[in-house]
Order: structure tokens, then C-alpha cells, then sequence
């Protein structure tokens, strides 16, 4: 043990201002360290295990000399009781650091996960929505909350006001909120179970989405109204005109006839192919074109420097209100998503051919997951005879003696 220096008052500490190491008595070792700089702090030196060891207490005057001497005392009951207080200092410290590390909220959790999957997305809308239902719902509540701490009780907060107001809303957002709890549970910044989680879960708390949700058609023009539309959508100018014709000829979406490129047109085989990334599925998607789709691309004047089927007036991609303006020039109620209802309804109704032959030509996905797995073609000739068929019922308005060509 080290010689007990002589006991100092606080007010003889206050004067030590020569630089060096000076002992203050009252606890071995304790000595206020002048620095260089003129700063002074408090140095407890102390044999642990068979080193001599300096260490810190703080710095004066803000640790007191009363102060000082305790914190010196409780240091040298812990080397008495073999407890080295450097190593638990610096293991505190280092707990601390990894606490702080791992302390994300909510918010920058959702940031890094939209940031991580934003690339396999299909487009920058996806993202767009993903921030923006988290932002209008979940930030209010659980935004600023350690990703660590979301519960059950929180994500309850979130989901029952719009529950049954707005249930795809509140399903979406359920399973955003899951993914992002998932995804920080991965990172090691949360633990335990998924309080977002459906199944075992909500499925306890909140009715199942399909008992409150209320299903919402589109509008869509009557069957035998068709041959009457198309005559009179002829007569309108313009390449939002012309983007409504072609989607109905081909049953296809809006956003994949108002991105179609010319470089995906093969005039001669009668074949569209639509990429993967503009396919709601994410699969490429070939479509038979009509002789009466076909003529409709032919007759498009093409702009030098635009591969775009149907620009905008100012060169870019028309908008998704586009289609929707041409229905309200004129004076229709019904949308344009509507029309592929219709081809659905008239092959039902009006043909013999199979419904997985509609479903193909509607791009939608075979739900069943075996016969998917099996599925090598795509029907392409069985496809052409029936949008060829569909393309003359609109254009003659389904007239019997008028359908052969």
C-alpha cells in the first residue's frame, strides 16, 4: 500500500495549480493531476492484480474533493474484493456503446429497409408508398420509439382506427410495419416476437381483412355498349386516345401501354412483349396483337429521339391520369381499368374459351401454385384467335353477321 500522504483541505486543493501529480490524502493513491493544458482531474493510483494502475475520477472542481475521496474508497473495496475496476469501467463503457448502436427507432429502421429492398421494387411509386403510409400512420405513433420497444399495443394504436375504414390501407401497412420489426429483429436491434405479426397474433385482435373489406368494381362499360364506345373514342385525337384504344384491344394496364417502347413491337409476328419490370407480377409478358391493334400502331407517327408508343405532348410518358381525362371528355362515368373487366366479362359470357386462357391474357397469376409450376407456354396462337375475336366484337359491337373477316 502507498505511503498516506498528508490530508489536504479543499481549500489547499483549490491553490494546486503547479503541473504535475500532487496526493491529497484522506484515500492512498488520490492525488489531482495539473495537466499542461492547466485542466486538473483526479487520479487514483493502485496496484491491481501485479500492475500499478492509474485511474481516472473526474475531473476538478466539478468532482469535488469530498467526492473524490469516496469514489477513491469504493474503487479499493472492489480491488480488495479482486473486482477490477478499470476492465469494469471499460466494459460498462463498451455495453453502453453497443446499446447506443443498437438504439434505432422506428423510423430510421423503416429508412434502412426501404433503402435495402428499393432496388428489387418495380418502380420508385412502390417506395413512394411505402414511406408514405409509415409517414401518415406509424411515424405519428412509433416513429421516434426504439425499433426495440415497438409492442403489440402500439401497432393496435396504429391499425384499428382504419381498420374497417380503410382496410387495404391498414392490411398493407400491417404487413410494412412486420417487415421492418423483421428486418431490424434480423439486424439484432429488436428481440422476440413480431407484434405486427398476423397469424397467432392479430388474427387474436382485429377481424379478418376479407369480413370488413368492402369489394369496390371498377366502373366498366356494359358489354354490349363496347362497339357504340370504341366508334365514338375513334373520333377523338390525341395519344392518350390512342393509349385508351390499344390498352382495350389488348386488355392490357394503363402504366404498361404508357411505358410501351417501340423496341418492344414485333410488327411482323403480331407480338408485344412487355418487360418484366413494367408487369405487375415481374414477369415478361407477351401479348398477341390484333389486326385492329396492329393497324393502330402502324398508322402512330413515331418522333426521332422518343422510343415511347405514346408520348406525351411534351415528349415525356403520359401520365395515369391521362386515360382517365379521355373518359371524361367523354362524358363517361366508367374508368379505364374497367375494360379489362369487360374483355373478363365477354370471354365468360360471350365465348367458349377456357378462363385460364382470359387469365393469361389479363397477365393475372395462377393462384394455383401446382399447376403454375407445370406451366411452360403461354398459349400464344389459342390467345391471338381470341383477342382477334375480342378486337372485332368491339369494333362491330358484338353484330353476329358482321363478325367473320
Amino acid at each position: 500500500m502507498p505511503k498516506l500522504a498528508s490530508e489536504m483541505t479543499a481549500v489547499e486543493v483549490k491553490r494546486l495549480y503547479r503541473q504535475g501529480l500532487h496526493f491529497v490524502g484522506g484515500v492512498p493513491g488520490l492525488a489531482l493531476q495539473v495537466l499542461p493544458t492547466g485542466g486538473r482531474t483526479w487520479v487514483l493510483r493502485a496496484v491491481i492484480g501485479t500492475r500499478r494502475r492509474d485511474m481516472g475520477l473526474g475531473g476538478y472542481p466539478e468532482v469535488p474533493l469530498a467526492e473524490a475521496r469516496q469514489k477513491g474508497r469504493e474503487v479499493r473495496e472492489k480491488i480488495r474484493q479482486g473486482i477490477d475496476p478499470i476492465a469494469e469501467l471499460q466494459a460498462a463503457r463498451s455495453a453502453l456503446r453497443a446499446s447506443l448502436a443498437a438504439a434505432l427507432t422506428f423510423k430510421q429502421c423503416s429508412e434502412k429497409y426501404i433503402a435495402a429492398h428499393g432496388e428489387a421494387w418495380r418502380n420508385a411509386k412502390h417506395a413512394k408508398q411505402w414511406e408514405a403510409t409509415l409517414a401518415q400512420y406509424a411515424y405519428p405513433v412509433i416513429g421516434e420509439l426504439h425499433v426495440r420497444d415497438v409492442a403489440l399495443a402500439h401497432v393496435l394504436q396504429i391499425l384499428e382506427p382504419i381498420w374497417t375504414t380503410k382496410t387495404e390501407t391498414a392490411s398493407r401497412l400491417r404487413g410494412r410495419i412486420e417487415n421492418v420489426l423483421d428486418w431490424a429483429k434480423g439486424r439484432g436491434y429488436r428481440a422476440g416476437d413480431n407484434p405486427a405479426a398476423w397469424k397467432g397474433n392479430l388474427d387474436a385482435q382485429l377481424p379478418r381483412p376479407q369480413r370488413v373489406k368492402r369489394v369496390v368494381h371498377y366502373p366498366a362499360v356494359a358489354i354490349d355498349e363496347m362497339g357504340d364506345f370504341i366508334a365514338e373514342l375513334r373520333q377523338r385525337d390525341g395519344s392518350g386516345a390512342r393509349a385508351l384504344e390499344f390498352a382495350i384491344l389488348t386488355a392490357a394496364r394503363s402504366g404498361e401501354v404508357r411505358g410501351m417502347e417501340w423496341s418492344e413491337v414485333d410488327l411482323i409476328t403480331g407480338i408485344w412483349t412487355v418487360p418484366a419490370g413494367r408487369m405487375k407480377a415481374s414477369r415478361e409478358h407477351r401479348v398477341p396483337l390484333s389486326k385492329q391493334a396492329k393497324a393502330l400502331l402502324e398508322n402512330l407517327p413515331r418522333f426521332e429521339g422518343n422510343e415511347l408508343v405514346f408520348p406525351a405532348p411534351r415528349g415525356g410518358k403520359l401520365s395515369d391520369m391521362s386515360l382517365s381525362a379521355v373518359m371524361r371528355r367523354l362524358e363517361r362515368t366508367e374508368v379505364p381499368h374497367g375494360f379489362r373487366s369487360t374483355f373478363r366479362d365477354w370471354a365468360a359470357e360471350r365465348t367458349h374459351y377456357p378462363s385460364d386462357m382470359a387469365e393469361m391474357a389479363l397477365a393475372h397469376t395462377i393462384s394455383d401454385k401446382v399447376e403454375a409450376a407445370y406451366r411452360r407456354g403461354d398459349m400464344m396462337e389459342k390467345r391471338r384467335r381470341m383477342m382477334q375475336e375480342w378486337a372485332d366484337f368491339c369494333e362491330l359491337g358484338g353484330r353476329p353477321s358482321l363478325l367473320k373477316i
